[in-house]
């Protein structure tokens, strides 16, 4: 029963994020920690999530814009590891506030609001007529990949905040989708390098066929979402990602995620 449901989970996430570019680790690892240890469930995700992108770089990657892949991820590389390290200072900080549902609880923790911030803010440039059609000046792009990569290192959520800002860079839709592809293969080869001893301290308890399939079933999900990706127009592109960021923000702010 857990493989289905971990593969069904792989499958449809794997699609729905092609687009927004973030979001299959952050709904993968609830689903793989219903089954596993904590640990186990970090490690499992972040092979499934590796794969998955090398599999879509492979779709996709002809269509990188190099400009932004060396501008944007470059910085976020370096900065991941700088949020990484702050991390392990702040993780002794009391949440701002707890609660319970359904027996889990749940914690609000002031970096999680202000990441929730930041990315309703650059949600509402693509659903306000007035900020539709601002654009960020490519000038910009190393400070998009400094707020990206810090973020994502501090809470492990820098896909969401990456998207929010290349969104709105001028690339085409094909070139936003390649490009936060190529940058999310190269932070995760930063992430499973840290990684790398924990799974080979866990190595014989993790699940491998597991892996495999949720793997699979993440490729069948990106290879559809490609297809699809022909019939969309950028505007919708767009509106879908703002209204993933909001959903995603409200999740993370009141701390579910």
């Amino acid at each position: 029963m857990q493989e289905i449901i971990i593969c069904l989970v792989a499958l449809l996430a794997s699609g729905l994020t092609f687009f927004s570019g973030f979001g299959l680790g952050t709904i993968l690892l609830p689903v793989f920690a219903l089954f596993f240890p904590v640990e186990i469930a970090v490690a499992l995700t972040a092979i499934v999530h590796f794969l998955n992108n090398v599999f879509k770089f492979f779709l996709v990657g002809k269509n990188i814009d190099k400009q932004v892949l060396l501008h944007f991820g470059i910085p976020a590389i370096a900065a991941a590891f700088l949020g990484a390290f702050l991390l392990n200072y702040l993780s002794e900080l009391k949440p701002i506030f707890e609660y319970k549902l359904s027996g889990k609880t749940f914690e609000i923790t002031a970096i999680k609001v202000i990441i929730a911030f930041l990315l309703i803010f650059f949600s509402l440039f693509d659903l306000l007529p007035k900020l539709k059609n601002l654009e960020f000046n490519k000038k910009y792009l190393p400070i998009g990949g400094l707020l990206s990569g810090f973020f994502g290192g501090l809470s492990g959520n820098q896909g969401a905040l990456r998207s929010a800002f290349l969104i709105r860079v001028g690339l085409t839709k094909e070139s936003f989708i390649a490009t936060g592809i190529a940058i999310a293969c190269l932070i995760d080869i930063s992430r499973l390098s840290v990684y790398a001893e924990n799974i080979s301290n866990h190595h014989e308890s993790l699940n491998w066929n597991l892996v495999i399939l949720a793997t699979l079933s993440a490729f069948i999900g990106a290879y559809f979402g490609n297809k699809m990706l022909k019939k969309m127009t950028i505007s919708f592109l767009q509106k879908f990602v703002a209204i993933a960021l909001i959903i995603f923000s409200v999740f993370l702010g009141i701390g579910i995620l």
